[in-house]
């Protein structure tokens, strides 16, 4: 099927799935996380030729990023049940005005229509995209790279067979066939067809979408992620902190790419920190590029201009040292994607100061970037977190797949 015939299947679904009840996509949900499950063995086969294919190419990070397992299929496949659960923002009244003349006027939530979500080496997005596009009701069309193609094909045809043992249309989730660059443009110029287009992936995926669309598209996050280590801050917690940011899953967004230290503790920290982070880690040693004042404290590698401005996705941390709580968010704030931030402080004015003045989607007192993640906020799974302001920021749930319209209600009124 080309990928022009495939965005007229997805235009026809959409106005389908806005006559199926609530009840008839959360039944589909479960049925769809079944089939996930039911189909384990298949979807390991074909992940598991994904990841031979690529092996020389990627990263043994990036590696993992691809990889699928028994435990990340059940994990993938509660978070489609747990999107189920939630209440479906379709039809929601947002306000109510009821005028002097008894006209009724109701801005009321609506599903935007065809969701596109063009993505590269995570095959998890399958099915957290398709489950918050269904709730939302938003017909899903899905564009992965040619890395993970294998796995999410049959993790669409697992989720369409749950879609249609629930007695649905199997296009409301439709995965294109096309992995080169010809079919992202058509996805990005489907003017007509495409509501609403999402990118996840890297750097040079988001910055073709944004710059080349002709359809909305929504500025998902590299993630810089930073966090600053104020002079007050608790050391044992800030080492727990930057060790989980940094090592959990380094190939991940949310993960902690720059560490700025206040100078005040740095000489008490910074041997601490290379002591957990390095001397003691048998496998996956962080490299640590450190700033000239911190070079003065630890050996590391000397940082470059650029490792501030750098998504590593790797066991890589850049360091730098500065003067006080506002140069840090003066750093911050110029090197930023707009992704996680975090302050490590036991200081309520910086730690005030600090959640004031970063210009970032998701801001953190005493907690690890680790937990932006629509699953950990509470959203079911995300569809991508935008590091832009309008119309959605953050990680986007449900509620940011929808618009609204108004509906007026009257009895004969006239202007």
């Amino acid at each position: 099927m080309t990928t022009k015939e495939l965005l007229i299947k997805a235009k026809n679904a959409k106005s389908r799935l806005s006559s199926v009840s609530v009840e008839q996509i959360d039944n589909a949900l479960c049925a769809m996380a079944d089939a996930l499950i039911l189909n384990t063995d298949k979807i390991l086969a074909e992940n598991a030729k994904d990841i031979e294919k690529s092996r020389g190419t990627l990263s043994e990070v990036m590696i993992d990023r691809l990889s699928l397992s028994a435990d990340r299929i059940k994990g993938m496949a509660n978070g489609v049940r747990d999107v189920a659960k939630l209440p479906c923002p379709v039809g929601k009244v947002i306000k109510k005005i009821v005028r002097e003349d008894g006209l009724v006027i109701e801005k009321t939530s609506v599903a935007l229509g065809v969701v596109a979500i063009i993505y590269e080496s995570r095959p998890n997005v399958t099915s957290d995209a398709a489950a918050l596009a269904i709730k939302s009701g938003n017909v899903c069309v899905l564009r992965c790279g040619k890395e993970a193609h294998n796995s999410a094909a049959a993790i669409v045809d697992a989720l369409q067979s749950g879609l249609e043992k629930a007695g649905l249309c199997k296009d409301f989730v439709l995965l294109v066939e096309d992995t080169t660059r010809e079919s992202a443009n058509e996805i990005m110029t489907a003017d007509g067809y495409v509501d609403l287009l999402i990118p996840r992936g890297g750097k040079g995926l988001i910055s073709a979408c944004v710059n080349n669309a002709t359809v909305p598209c929504i500025q998902t996050g590299t993630g810089i992620c930073h966090i600053y280590v104020d002079e007050s801050a608790d050391i044992e917690m800030a080492l727990n902190i930057v060790e989980n940011a940094k090592t959990s899953r380094p190939s991940v967004c949310n993960a902690e790419e720059v560490l700025v230290v206040n100078k005040n503790i740095a000489k008490d920290f910074l041997p601490k920190l290379k002591e957990r982070l390095v001397d003691s880690r048998c496998e996956n040693p962080v490299e640590l590029r450190l700033d000239e004042f911190a070079q003065k404290i630890i050996d590391g590698t000397p940082a470059k201009d650029e490792d501030f401005d750098t998504e590593f996705l790797d066991y890589i941390l850049a360091v730098k040292v500065v003067d006080n709580v506002e140069k840090a968010i003066e750093h911050i704030n110029a090197h930023s994607t707009g992704h996680s931030e975090a302050i490590i402080t036991e200081n309520s004015s910086s730690a005030d100061k600090f959640t004031r003045s970063i210009d970032s989607s998701a801001v953190y007192v005493n907690a690890s970037t680790r937990f932006t993640d629509g699953g950990e906020f509470g959203l079911g799974c995300e569809m991508g977190i935008s590091t832009q302001k309008l119309h959605a920021r953050g990680p986007m749930g449900l509620e940011e797949l929808n618009t609204y319209k108004y509906i007026i209600k009257g009895t004969g009124q006239v202007r």
